[in-house]
């Protein structure tokens, strides 16, 4: 009985945590949302559009994915709300110097961080596997940001050049999952937040990047390839294509 009543204790406590750092991430992706409109030159519409995408997009993606009931951000009052507070915040408050520079940049590891353990937890809370989990707490972290800079006509920084943010998300989301199935889910919370914090931190300050794609062209590389090494049917094709090439020519 007393094992029974720890076991729910202990996953009440993690549903509370679990919404917590959930309003945590959206409050401070909402900030972010509007520093964004503010650096746009928006108007009051356009922060709270801006805002609303960076905040509740990536646990809107998350939700409908894990088809576990309507959208909490649609049933629970707490997050548009949570949300317009961070927009307002961001409308009002003059946002410049370096000191909001570094702040900014703190709260947006920290996002990372929220919301890549609140959606690990949802999903293993859900009854689904560890991929999916992996999944959708990387989708959790970065999906607002890339909502938001989509609706702004701007290709997503998570796509390149941002630090390793969406790395930084699957790297908290594995090390949560790890800690869920080794029994210490509570350890997994702070220590997923705290490794978001340190790694995109780190990757800001070193200017971290993944490689980008190689200069290469299959075409040109298999010309260069000799013949009894080329895959079959490739001498045929060659050969055709010099024929229709000599039979296009006028006659002399």
């Amino acid at each position: 009985m007393s094992s029974m009543f720890f076991a729910v204790a202990v996953s009440s406590g993690l549903a509370t945590a679990t919404r917590l750092l959930d309003l945590a991430g959206v409050f401070a992706c909402a900030v972010l949302g509007g520093i964004v409109a503010r650096q746009e030159g928006l108007d009051l519409f356009g922060f709270l559009a801006v805002g609303i995408t960076s905040g509740l997009g990536g646990g809107l993606l998350r939700d409908v994915l894990l088809q576990h009931g309507t959208p909490v951000a649609l049933t629970d009052y707490a997050y548009l709300s949570t949300c317009l507070v961070g927009i307002l915040i961001s409308f009002l408050a003059r946002i410049n110097g370096p000191v909001w520079g570094n702040l900014y940049t703190v709260l947006d590891a920290a996002v990372i961080g929220f919301w890549s353990v609140a959606g690990v937890n949802k999903t293993l809370s859900a009854g689904l596997g560890w991929l999916p989990a992996l999944l959708l707490g990387t989708i959790s972290a970065i999906g607002g940001g890339a909502l938001r800079d989509i609706i702004l006509g701007r290709r997503p920084a998570v796509f390149g050049g941002n630090g390793l943010y969406a790395t930084v998300a699957l790297a908290v989301s594995g090390t949560t999952v790890i800690c869920w199935y080794t029994g210490v889910p509570q350890i997994g919370t702070g220590l997923g937040i705290l490794l978001a914090l340190v790694f995109r931190l780190a990757a800001v300050h070193f200017d971290w990047a993944l490689p980008g794609g190689r200069d290469w062209h299959p075409a040109a590389r298999l010309a260069e390839v000799p013949d009894h090494l080329r895959p079959q049917g490739a001498h045929r094709r060659d050969d055709s294509r010099h024929h229709h090439q000599r039979d296009d020519r006028p006659p002399t």
